[in-house]
């Protein structure tokens, strides 16, 4: 009986966990980007620029070629251009490592989880979406244990957190976005939070660390993205995209 019991508790334990973790539009496994059939290719022409290029790629299946899909549309990122989301063995330029308020947008290969936007679920998105409201934010502070999460500030009963994004105020940015599983398999404390692909301001104002787009773009990917084809954001500079293609198995800009 103390064995059934205790078994009862870790299975009542995990699912509270996977409960706890779909909120913020992650799951507890980091999906592998070699099952990708989805990506967003997002580039620019240097550690320190603020616009770039974003192109649709997919493919039938793991062993097929990326496809391009659509034309390439322009983006912005960090205020600060972009910085490595890891230390990758020190064998690439590593000019900088993303923290937490930098102004830098992640660079390297991220899941694409869920989505968020003001409306109701559009037509035809496949995503799991969440509705914004006046309660849902999305947390910043490095010392919370919501750090780096989507939560609903009257759903969770714990607000240990002093510093947040009110999501459904800042307009028009996230009127519709998709959230970048950027330091999250495992979440660590200050190396960055609340890292989406929104909507922009406009074609010259960079963020404070998201990649943005026009409005339209931004419909686009939403509708486009299929959670059973594991998405995921590819973000660099150029020359470090063209000199990690082939080894990286990355789709040909060409």
């Amino acid at each position: 009986m103390k064995v059934a019991s205790y078994l009862i508790t870790i299975l009542c334990l995990s699912v509270a966990i996977t409960a706890q973790v779909k909120m913020s539009g992650t799951t507890l496994v980091k999906p592998s980007f070699n099952k990708s059939l989805q990506t967003v290719v997002v580039i620019t022409d240097d550690w320190d620029k603020t616009t770039g290029t974003a192109t649709l790629f997919e493919r039938k299946n793991t062993k097929s070629e990326w496809k391009r899909n659509g034309e390439s549309f322009p983006i912005v990122v960090g205020r600060s251009g972009l910085a490595w989301a890891e230390l990758l063995n020190g064998d690439i330029d590593m000019a900088k490592i993303k923290q937490e308020g930098d102004g830098n947008a992640p660079a390297g290969l991220f899941p694409l989880t869920s989505a968020f936007g003001t409306g109701s679920k559009p037509s035809g998105v496949r995503m799991p979406y969440t509705k914004l409201d006046e309660y849902t934010e999305c947390v910043d502070d490095s010392k919370s244990s919501f750090y780096n999460r989507i939560v609903n500030r009257m759903q969770v009963g714990n607000f240990d957190w002093k510093s947040s994004e009110k999501m459904a105020s800042i307009m028009p940015e996230y009127e519709l976005g998709v959230f970048v599983a950027y330091n999250t398999f495992p979440v660590e404390k200050g190396r960055g939070s609340c890292i989406f692909l929104h909507v922009w301001k406009d074609a010259e104002t960079p963020t404070a660390g998201c990649t943005a787009m026009e409005s339209r773009n931004m419909e686009r990917v939403v509708v486009w993205l299929s959670p059973a084809k594991t998405p995921y954001l590819v973000q660099m500079p150029k020359k470090v995209y063209d000199s990690r293609q082939k080894a990286w198995k990355l789709p040909k800009l060409n």
